[in-house]
């Protein structure tokens, strides 16, 4: 792999990790695209370490807040949201691997995170948010006292949907999150710290992969200058995207990305059962 082709699945790691167009998706789909032959385990990895970074460098104040009191209703959320992502993770985890390396799926899937975006913007627009429940005068973030277990339940069966490539994480927990109906500044934040556990999660099972003697699981093949490269990128090209998808949250609407999605799509629908350029 070339550093100039890491660099640009690094940035495009970072862009789509957080922004709700799927990076798995974008990730499969650019592999196909450059033609990537050789075993992309190690890098994966470390692109999403690069990711992770950003996380804790965006929101370093949340995560020392949960850190300094673990026993908390947020901690509790974070559980619930996470599990329904391990336990279809764990049962299906064969299936998923081979949808990662087919991209027979992403198509549809593109077209599910579409769906979602749609209509749970519509969803929001014509209910009231549940952050304007919240006590006013309170020093809590808005948002978060409206917050119940089933809420991170709900959130965390979407999360458990976006296992598949196509479908994107952060938009399945925005989406959730919009359909309870929950301010959209705190659904926001929810999502981007709900992605550590599954970041961290997606880690240790390509870990135990790679001692396992997965392919891929060395940086031979691919060379220690282009998995620096790709990592770095992935690491600053997240950190803006994650701050710029928290004021486009805040302040736009999810419908563009509804758009581009869906159209992606239609797009690798056409290539997969007809064109065949890439799929």
């Amino acid at each position: 792999m070339s550093i100039i082709t890491a660099v640009i699945l690094g940035a495009v790691q970072g862009i789509t990790e957080f922004l709700p167009v799927s990076s798995s998706g974008h990730l499969v789909l650019l592999q196909k695209i450059f033609g990537i032959t050789e075993p992309v385990l190690f890098f994966d990895i470390m692109v999403h370490v690069g990711t992770l970074t950003a996380v804790f460098a965006v929101f370093r104040r949340d995560i020392w807040d949960i850190l300094r009191r673990i026993i908390q209703p947020l901690t509790g959320y974070l559980v619930i949201g996470t599990l329904p992502a391990v336990i279809v993770a764990l049962i299906f985890k064969e299936h998923i691997e081979k949808a990662f390396t087919s991209g027979a799926f992403l198509g549809i899937a593109f077209l599910i995170t579409a769906v979602m975006l749609a209509l749970s913007e519509l969803a929001s627009r014509n209910g009231t948010a549940a952050g304007t429940r919240a006590p006013s005068g309170t020093a809590v973030p808005p948002g978060r006292t409206a917050m119940k277990w089933p809420d991170a339940l709900v959130i965390g069966i979407f999360q458990a949907v976006a296992i598949i490539p196509g479908v994107s994480r952060s938009g399945a927990t925005l989406s959730g999150s919009l359909f309870r109906r929950l301010d959209r500044n705190f659904a926001a934040r929810f999502s981007f710290l709900l992605s550590i556990p599954a970041i961290l999660g997606a880690l240790v099972l390509q870990l135990k992969d790679m001692a396992g003697g997965a392919p891929g699981g060395d940086a031979a093949g691919i060379g220690a200058a282009a998995i620096i490269a790709g990592t770095l990128t992935a690491a600053v090209v997240g950190f803006f995207s994650i701050r710029l998808m928290l004021k486009i949250i805040r302040e736009r609407s999810l419908v563009i990305f509804a758009v581009y999605t869906a159209a992606l799509g239609v797009l690798s629908l056409i290539d997969t059962f007809g064109t065949h350029f890439f799929l």
